[in-house]
């Protein structure tokens, strides 16, 4: 079963590349995962794979549909309500094989065990974990046509995803923090010349490939991890449907601000590191760090009011 989200892979040639490679193999096709992807919508997807005994699962588009095709493929090989699945809170292994095709960098879903699934019946949003893909496709020229604001989006998914396993505790991973460093900083320099130009292969490529390191699991080895954004930024979906990454980009300063005296030490090394701060008070350097960065040039003017 080929699974896809609301029809902008007919627009960019992505479903006629998919369907070409696989036209020597049966194949149905469920559409219309949304964005946060919603039980209710997957509960349908179950039921169409069990009707057509679909034993593999190809999700094409970004993290939503991929994320949401992970619980699919649990939710096949098990005979109670798939949000049974979400609600338990343990990793899930008994699942139909999944690959992917990446149309929207942002999730690493690609290349990580996780998804979060929503619940619109309740107003709940809960990770859910299960296997990895078996492979991924990632072709930065299916971004060249994505609107502004899911790229703005992606990349403050991405980044934020990268400061929850860095910005904790200081000296617990030189590597580490260099690994997560080097991927914000590749961040704020691509960031404004993707707002110039996102038919940059290069640019794009760059971007798809931080997405996919910033969550499959590398800048976390041996360190401590917080997580406190998303969970709220999760609320906010759940309560009012925004989409995950606009939520990160509105919580994550206040979370500095509320936590700077627990994470201080390290927002000063982030602020050296990252953004070249290195003037003033320790004080006054904080405050620079836990307000919206003027200098990170992610079209934020593209998101919704």
């Amino acid at each position: 079963m080929i699974t896809f989200g609301g029809g902008s892979v007919k627009k960019n040639g992505v479903y006629d590349q998919v369907k070409e490679a696989l036209k020597d193999y049966f194949t149905v096709e469920f559409w219309g995962i949304e964005p946060n992807p919603a039980i209710e919508t997957l509960r349908k997807a179950i039921a169409l794979g069990k009707e057509h005994k679909v034993d593999y699962l190809l999700a094409v588009g970004g993290g939503s549909v991929i994320d949401g095709t992970k619980l699919i493929a649990a939710g096949l090989l098990y005979d109670g309500d798939a949000w049974d699945l979400v609600a338990a809170g343990r990793p899930v292994t008994n699942t139909v094989p999944l690959s992917t095709v990446l149309t929207l960098p942002a999730t690493g879903s690609e290349m990580n065990n996780g998804a979060v699934i929503s619940r619109h019946e309740t107003k709940e949003k809960y990770p859910f974990y299960a296997n990895y893909p078996l492979f991924s496709i990632l072709d930065p020229e299916v971004t060249f046509t994505l609107p502004p604001h899911q790229v703005a989006c992606g990349i403050a998914d991405t980044f934020v995803h990268v400061v929850e396993q860095y910005m904790t505790t200081p000296g617990q991973s030189r590597l580490m923090d260099r690994w997560a460093e080097g991927i914000l900083q590749t961040l704020v320099e691509i960031a404004p010349q993707i707002r110039e130009n996102q038919h940059d292969y290069q640019l794009m490529a760059d971007f798809m490939l931080s997405a996919t390191m910033g969550l499959n699991g590398f800048v976390a080895m041996g360190v401590s991890q917080d997580w406190a954004t998303h969970m709220i930024g999760h609320e906010l979906t759940a309560l009012h449907g925004l989409t995950h990454g606009h939520t990160l980009a509105i919580v994550y300063p206040a979370t500095l601000r509320v936590l700077r005296r627990f994470k201080g030490d390290k927002i000063l090394q982030y602020g050296e590191r990252v953004w070249g701060i290195t003037s003033g008070t320790r004080e006054e350097r904080i405050d620079e760090l836990s307000a919206v960065p003027k200098s990170f040039s992610v079209p934020w003017d593209s998101l919704p009011a």
